[in-house]
């Protein structure tokens, strides 16, 4: 469950903030897709769900963890709740696609027995059974998106923020990519997506929810978007 009540952030005091009295309410196992151009708000909505940044005001609620009340001591247990993946990998080169995925255990003190034991099913859920020796060079685009989810998915978070994970992929990785994800989300897991991806967005037909300014101007469930979303390359 996220929770944001009438979240405000603002960096720079006499500049627009970039999160605007947002409220904001996303059930256990949904699926749901952001979009909003370059600048809309839509990193900062991230970076406060994970405490990478703290509002300016409101009320932020992420996995029954209230963030009113979080202490910084417990900032990684509320990490283990949301795993993130971004579109640019940030694999490992030295290491394989077994050890790449281990090390997100290795970490926090799993044993080698119970990473032993993991590892293969999280391959098998992201369709790399078979390439645990593979090293991220030896992959292609699509691949290593998929090592970066199952290693965000490895210890089993509550939640799933994927970053533009089809940014740098062609049309066929994307698809794979965006297979795992609902696969992921089948499983139970709330998975919130951002994407510039106009035909993923309608082809999906998830929540869509729009973001301009810092302020949600949409929020639609089980539809496309049907307005021009402007790529980051763009602005």
């Amino acid at each position: 469950m996220i929770l944001l009540d009438r979240v405000t952030k603002r960096y720079i005091k006499d500049l627009p903030p970039a999160i605007d009295r947002m409220s904001l309410y996303i059930e256990p196992k949904e699926f749901v897709v952001v979009v909003g151009q370059s600048g809309s708000g839509k990193t900062t909505l991230l970076k406060l769900l994970t405490r990478e940044e703290v509002p300016t005001s409101g009320k932020i609620i992420v996995g029954g963890i209230d963030f009113d009340k979080l202490k910084d001591s417990k900032i990684p247990q509320l990490r283990r709740k949301i795993g993130v993946v971004f579109q640019d990998f940030k694999l490992l080169p030295n290491k394989n696609v077994f050890e790449n995925i281990a090390f997100a255990l290795e970490i926090v003190g799993v044993s080698k027995r119970e990473i032993k034991y993991t590892i293969p099913k999280v391959l098998d859920i992201v369709n790399l059974k078979g390439k645990e020796k593979r090293m991220p060079i030896e992959l292609s685009g699509g691949e290593r998106q998929r090592v970066a989810i199952a290693r965000a998915i490895v210890r089993q978070p509550r939640i799933l923020i994927a970053d533009e994970p089809t940014g740098n992929l062609d049309v066929k990785h994307a698809w794979d990519v965006i297979e795992v994800l609902e696969k992921i989300n089948r499983y139970g897991t709330t998975v919130l997506l951002t994407t510039h991806n106009v035909e993923i967005v309608n082809k999906l037909k998830r929540r869509v929810i729009t973001i301009a300014d810092g302020k949600i101007i949409s929020d639609r469930a089980n539809a496309g978007y049907h307005n021009k979303i402007v790529h980051e390359d763009e602005t």
